[in-house]
């Protein structure tokens, strides 16, 4: 008996061609997933603009990262630009925040996919809330043009016109 008998052939490593393709769902497959309340709903560019955001806050260490956290950030006064999942299910889970928000001035705005939230915070899980602190005076932040202008165009939300 030789010794390679008793041991499992190794797999090959698969290139993006072998990889299948369907687990990779488009903008507008996304959109179709997310729920009633999911208004002011982010754009394909805009939402690319909220992950790259996200990632760079991630790994500055400026973001806060679930809704048990970002509430509890909001309640002791953080300022900053919420990002929220639109696929969250049951919507019970994140319904209470838009009206927080509004309440604390802090503007928002939905992503279709609580997966690609996920991972562009850098976690392994899917993430359906995000809360990405203010630019402190002093501190560089590498996104903060970006920051800047994502809390713009959610500012200019109106929800009395839904």
């Amino acid at each position: 008996m030789s010794d390679d008998e008793g041991k499992k052939p190794k797999k090959k490593p698969k290139t993006e061609e072998e990889a299948p393709a369907s687990n990779v769902k488009t903008y507008e497959e996304r959109v179709k997933a997310v729920n009633a309340i999911s208004s002011p709903l982010a754009s394909k560019k805009t939402t690319k603009k909220c992950h790259k955001l996200v990632k760079k806050a991630s790994s500055a260490k400026r973001v806060r990262r679930g809704v048990k956290e970002v509430v509890k950030g909001i309640r002791k006064g953080d300022k900053g630009l919420a990002i929220l999942a639109g696929d969250i299910f049951p919507i019970d889970v994140v319904s209470h925040l838009p009206i927080l928000f509004e309440e604390k001035g802090v503007p928002y705005l939905f992503v279709p996919s609580k997966q690609d939230l996920g991972a562009a915070a850098s976690t392994k899980r899917p993430t359906s809330c995000v809360l990405i602190k203010a630019p402190e005076k002093g501190k560089e932040f590498d996104g903060e043009d970006i920051y800047d202008a994502l809390v713009e165009e959610a500012k200019s939300y109106d929800p009395t016109k839904v």
